[in-house]
């Protein structure tokens, strides 16, 4: 799922898509419906490679196509899609004053923090507590996306960003969950993973469902912002139930 920087009624129906756009650098797309009560962040580690700088984060704004994932879906037929309705007012913009840069990447604002200590640059509503971080010493040298999302029952549009990755060969999907305060051994999924992978290995995708067709078959490409291979297959891999709070590293890329 994600991080939050406080607390969330519900999350449900998570979409994120991987690929690698060129050697060493990672694309992510990620969706996801939730509540809030208040104004809060959603906060994404990444594993980004060692001494990139405040820039090495490019947002990628997909508000043009709100159904990326609805039309990923779309590529595996044989399962029942289950779609949720989306409040009017969702995705409306807000503003917040902050020392780091932040862009507007369609619906969002955005920003890049490159470790765990520049978060003190960031409006305290949008970071989470020290203490959490110190429980996750996995992400003490990871950098972070940080989309500001506005209160409400809203599905946002998909939110995406490449990065330099460190994981060169294989896929990062951001997983972990911390959305009350609090780290848990263990939380409830409701995931669907989607990537395009040149080299699938020889059990690294054992699990994952291949597309029927192409993606040039079911995706709009030209809105897709260099995410998708219109010319390549599609994998899919569900997530449903009680799982290992973890990031999930796919050994193929």
């Amino acid at each position: 799922m994600c991080c939050f920087s406080g607390n969330v009624d519900y999350v449900l129906g998570t979409r994120i898509h991987a690929r690698m756009l060129s050697p060493g650098r990672q694309a992510v797309a990620y969706q996801m419906v939730f509540s809030a009560a208040d104004d809060l962040a959603m906060i994404l580690p990444l594993p980004v490679a060692k001494d990139t700088g405040e820039d090495a984060v490019n947002f990628i704004d997909l508000s043009e196509y709100p159904k990326f994932f609805n039309d990923l879906r779309s590529g595996f037929p044989r399962t029942l899609l289950r779609t949720r309705p989306v409040p009017a007012d969702a995705n409306g913009p807000f503003a917040g004053d902050t020392t780091l840069e932040v862009k507007r990447v369609g619906a969002f604002e955005a920003s890049y923090v490159p470790t765990v200590k520049d978060f003190t640059r960031l409006d305290e509503r949008f970071r989470l507590d020290p203490e959490v971080w110190k429980s996750l010493p996995q992400y003490a040298d990871h950098g972070f996306a940080v989309f500001k999302l506005r209160k409400g029952e809203q599905e946002v549009h998909p939110m995406a960003f490449s990065f330099p990755t460190r994981h060169q060969g294989g896929l990062f999907f951001p997983t972990v969950h911390i959305h009350d305060g609090e780290v848990h051994a263990e939380e409830d999924f409701d995931h669907a993973l989607y990537c395009q992978v040149q080299h699938t290995g020889l059990f690294a995708m054992t699990k994952w469902t291949e597309s029927e067709k192409l993606a040039s078959t079911f995706m709009q490409s030209h809105k897709a912002k260099g995410l998708l291979d219109p010319g390549g297959h599609v994998y899919r891999l569900r997530l449903k139930g009680k799982l290992k709070n973890e990031d999930i590293i796919l050994g193929a890329a």
